[in-house]
């Protein structure tokens, strides 16, 4: 369905092809930068004067190099590969931004009753989704990889030290990092001086305040039952975390039916429990990044009574029934643009 002409909506997943400097107005610019990073595109976009831009995009690049080079279980020297491949034998040193993200995905299993872990590795790599390798593995290797899967076996020391205490245990941190990430960039933005920003992590959106009309930015969430840059509804926010996941992002399909990314780690394969998209608007990415995966396996309503529960956060909850579910914070931000969606609320 189409928006009426004037509405001028960015999709989560945007892409924006190569870098781009263009006059904005009384001195300012709006630059914008692309790169492939930490295996997804990174859309970054910030207004003011030509030099503030300049050295904002280079700055986040460099961070953003910096936390993958850490944090990617994809690289040999990462830390988080350090700490696997000490599994079960010794403590691993860790810097401070891999000491504050092992903290909050801690954080998040307990609060979620372990649905989200980061000890999720071994599921990951033998599903192989995103992969040449993917595949249904049988339920002996499902088991197994099952039995290494728990959070309470990641010892964290306060001398910022990581160990996993069962040999064959590893964490990934793929369903957090890009939030921290999109933390930091923003953070960055702002000590260079830039006042209005949009910051896009593979999906994850980090809002820097207004749009430089002094309007707010107007956010569209993927349907997730179309093509990419089909969206079904429209968020009206500033300077605000908009991270959504889907059944759409990652999968492949065996046998007529499709197997996403997003695991059930009680049960070892990808999550059906009538969730199809989860999006998290909150005030650090970090928190909707964790957020998003949380709710998604837990299910509409056990999802929306979370988060209904954290103070500042808020979420938009599609069921595979075409349903859509708003909590109270965003009845006046979100708008739905599709009307073969119905908006439900949980009695």
């Amino acid at each position: 369905m189409k928006l009426k002409k004037e509405l001028k909506v960015i999709f989560l997943n945007i892409t924006i092809v190569a870098f781009s400097l263009s006059l904005f107005g009384c001195g300012e610019v709006e630059a914008g930068k692309e790169n492939y990073i930490m295996g997804t595109i990174v859309n970054l976009k910030a207004y003011g004067s030509k030099k503030s831009t300049r050295d904002a995009l280079e700055a986040a690049t460099t961070r953003l190099s910096e936390i993958e080079n850490k944090m990617s279980v994809n690289k040999s020297d990462s830390e988080v590969s350090k700490i696997n491949n000490n599994a079960g034998f010794k403590h691993q040193k860790v810097s401070e931004d891999i000491y504050y993200v092992l903290n909050k995905a801690m954080e998040y299993a307990k609060l979620s009753k372990g649905n989200f872990d980061i000890t999720v590795e071994p599921l990951v790599k033998l599903w192989g989704i995103g992969t040449k390798n993917a595949h249904v593995p049988s339920l002996n290797e499902i088991e197994r990889a099952k039995a290494l899967i728990n959070y309470k076996y990641l010892n964290i020391k306060s001398k910022k030290e990581a160990y996993l205490e069962k040999k064959d245990m590893a964490i990934d941190l793929g369903g957090i990092a890009k939030g921290y990430a999109a933390d930091e960039i923003k953070t960055i933005f702002k000590e260079k001086g830039i006042k209005s920003a949009f910051i896009n992590i593979g999906g994850n959106v980090n809002l820097l305040g207004k749009k430089t009309d002094g309007t707010p930015w107007k956010i569209g969430i993927q349907n997730p039952l179309k093509d990419k840059g089909e969206y079904m509804g429209v968020l009206t926010l500033e300077d605000k975390s908009i991270v959504t996941s889907g059944n759409y992002e990652r999968y492949f399909i065996e046998n007529g039916k499709r197997y996403h990314h997003i695991f059930d780690v009680k049960t070892g394969y990808p999550s059906e429990n009538g969730i199809i998209s989860a999006t998290i608007v909150s005030e650090k990415s970090i928190d909707g990044d964790a957020l998003s995966t949380t709710t998604y396996v837990l299910g509409v309503a056990d999802a929306m009574n979370l988060i209904e529960s954290i103070k500042g956060v808020e979420g938009v909850f599609i069921t595979k029934d075409k349903k859509v579910y708003i909590t109270s914070g965003l009845k006046e931000s979100f708008e739905l643009t599709d009307k073969t969606f119905t908006s439900k609320n949980i009695n």
